[in-house]
């Protein structure tokens, strides 16, 4: 047996805590069975999900397969779709789609998001929030709206405490079986292609866009505006500053050039230096 429980918050007075038992384990069954208490009088209307004992909101749709871990908190109007799994912790904001057999580890924080099914999203990952976008003028900074959303396609892996801004003019998207490492930044309205790796400690700036089977070394950066296209590879720590817009290739440096290129400009400072301290 669960228990829902009512709060009733009334001229900032002590909350008022009705509970009552239900059987049910979808949220289309409470909303049957406490369609008489209207949400103006009852906002928080949340309840205890019998698979895993975290809390979810009656209004959400949850497939009874699902597993919400104690912890965890789904919000109004959540989609849960069947065999997810989340972890303790974790928060699932309202209007949050999760598509099947997707993974949610610990204090995952979700919101204005939708994620595809087969999905792995590790531990402490951030995605949803708003992005960095400000008006600046006369020394006045003014912050920009951000109302759209991240769409995560299938067959995604997310790493460990990487963020994931939503969009201001466009959705963030990420494409079908990309693969995204630990502590990544991803700004808002970035578009990320299928099948691309990203490394470790990657940062793309806001409004980049990446063709498919893109790869990011560790720590290497994307500057704001530029596009990558298809199959390009760049070495770790190399910045890209101009749009690469040949398919194919490695890059590397600062700023990234063809990386033949880019060896040679190493291979030439190496000898200017060894010249220098032999003098």
């Amino acid at each position: 047996m669960s228990t829902i429980l009512f709060r009733v918050f009334r001229n900032n007075s002590y909350p008022v805590i009705r509970s009552c038992s239900a059987q049910s384990l979808t949220s289309n069954i409470c909303r049957q069975r406490y369609s008489s208490f209207p949400l103006t009088s009852a906002p928080y209307r949340f309840g205890n999900w019998e698979n895993g004992g975290g809390v979810f909101h009656i209004s959400a749709d949850i497939d009874p397969s699902a597993i919400i871990e104690t912890g965890a908190i789904v919000h109004s109007s959540a989609i849960i779709a069947s065999d997810v799994c989340i972890g303790s912790g974790s928060i699932i904001g309202p209007s949050v789609y999760i598509g099947c057999s997707t993974s949610i580890g610990y204090n995952v924080k979700l919101s204005n998001c939708s994620v595809g099914s087969s999905c792995v999203i590790h531990h402490g990952a951030s995605i949803g929030q708003d992005g960095f976008g400000f008006f600046v003028s006369e020394g006045i900074v003014t912050k920009k709206p951000q109302l759209l959303h991240v769409k995560i396609g299938s067959n995604v892996e997310i790493g460990a405490n990487t963020c994931i801004d939503r969009g201001s003019w466009r959705d963030t998207t990420i494409g079908d079986d990309s693969k995204i490492d630990n502590l990544v930044q991803i700004g808002h309205n970035v578009a990320i292609g299928c099948s691309c790796i990203i490394c470790g400690q990657v940062g793309i700036a806001g409004s980049a866009t990446l063709g498919d089977y893109v790869t990011l070394g560790g720590r290497a950066m994307v500057r704001d505006h530029v596009s990558i296209a298809s199959k390009v590879r760049i070495a770790a720590n190399s910045g890209v500053t101009r749009s690469i817009v040949e398919p194919g290739g490695d890059y590397g440096g600062f700023p990234a050039v063809p990386i033949r290129e880019w060896r040679r400009w190493i291979a030439y400072t190496h000898k200017i230096n060894m010249e220098i301290s032999e003098k």
